[in-house]
């Protein structure tokens, strides 16, 4: 083995529930600093109250899951990498602008396509609850 490899440590649980409790802080970081992963986390909480109204099959749920993962995701990844750039660049930069500009990009065709999908799976079953 050389010395830049790490070593592989033993499984441990002790280590498994530590590298959860990082992931739900992180979580929390989002939740706490990002305004719009509030309205993400407001939007994903009502399509899945919609959905079991609708009872949907499994294959629109899976569909939903999804497509709420991916602009999940997106977020999660917005954030960090403004938290990279804000880290490495203090000052203003305009590659750094571009970049986070480009994250939250990312994020909006996230959201964008997660409406279209919402409404072709959502919108035919809830206009006929709501019209029958």
């Amino acid at each position: 083995m050389s010395a830049k490899e790490p070593q592989q440590q033993p499984f441990s649980m002790m280590a498994r529930a530590r590298s959860f409790r990082y992931a739900f802080a992180g979580w929390w970081y989002v939740l706490r600093t990002q305004q719009n992963a509030w309205i993400h986390g407001v939007v994903s909480i009502g399509v899945v109250l919609v959905g079991l109204w609708l009872g949907l099959s499994r294959t629109d749920w899976a569909i939903l899951i999804i497509t709420i993962t991916i602009v999940w995701i997106a977020e999660f990844m917005n954030t960090a990498l403004e938290a990279i750039i804000d880290m490495l660049m203090p000052d203003y930069h305009p590659l750094a602008k571009v970049a986070k500009d480009v994250a939250a990009a990312t994020v909006l065709v996230g959201a964008c396509s997660s409406v279209l999908v919402g409404l072709l799976i959502l919108g035919p079953p809830l206009w006929l609850r709501l019209t029958g």
